[in-house]
């Protein structure tokens, strides 16, 4: 059982990074420094004061960032190069009681499901923000911070629930992330022309 724990908190921590970071960092290491969740030793550290200061800030500069439509598209783009990585950490973090293998494996593994979740959260935000209204932009934004919520408790308190809705989470992704990826494609294709066509008759 405790190792069906150790999996869930890899995986919640890797999924969870993907759609919201900095929220997953500060929840997790609040919970731990108030003992409410044993953390493995690697990951000691998301309950110092510093790691705690640093993540709460960065949480409500995220939620703000969040709900701007296009701006988020953005922010999503720039944090491809920290959410994955980072992500592999706390899997690799989470599987500390197991032996190097097991936190080399889990770094693997949680390096690929942050990546999944990412790239489905910056595409669908990506299909969302070609429609001029903003309310489906915070709609979706709320529903992910309610989702990582909700998942973040489920993996904590019914690791086995988590990890079967997880695997059924991935085998979305691999099905959507073609799709994802030819939609992208297609709006950076698509915006030259768009410029191309906005220039003035006679000019180049």
């Amino acid at each position: 059982m405790e190792s069906l724990s150790q999996l869930a908190l890899a995986g919640g921590l890797a999924w969870a990074s993907g759609i919201r970071l900095y929220a997953t960092i500060f929840i997790i290491g609040m919970l731990g420094r108030f003992d409410y969740l044993y953390l493995p030793e690697p990951l000691h550290v998301l309950e110092h004061t510093w790691v705690l200061s640093a993540s709460g800030i960065m949480v409500v500069g995220e939620f703000l960032a969040d709900k701007v439509p296009g701006f988020d598209s953005i922010w999503d783009a720039v944090h491809t190069f920290i959410r994955i990585p980072v992500g592999a950490f706390l899997a690799w973090g989470a599987m500390g009681d197991s032996g190097l293998p097991a936190q080399v494996a889990a770094a693997i593994l949680g390096g690929l499901i942050t990546s999944g979740t990412h790239l489905a959260k910056s595409g669908g935000r990506a299909a969302i923000n070609t429609s001029p209204e903003p309310l489906s932009n915070w709609t979706a934004s709320f529903g992910e911070d309610g989702l990582v919520l909700g998942g973040l408790f489920l993996a904590i308190t019914h690791p086995l629930a988590f990890l079967v809705l997880l695997v059924v989470f991935l085998a979305i992704v691999i099905w959507l992330v073609p799709k994802v990826l030819r939609f992208l494609a297609g709006l950076f294709r698509r915006a030259p022309a768009d410029e191309r066509a906005t220039l003035p008759i006679g000019r180049s």
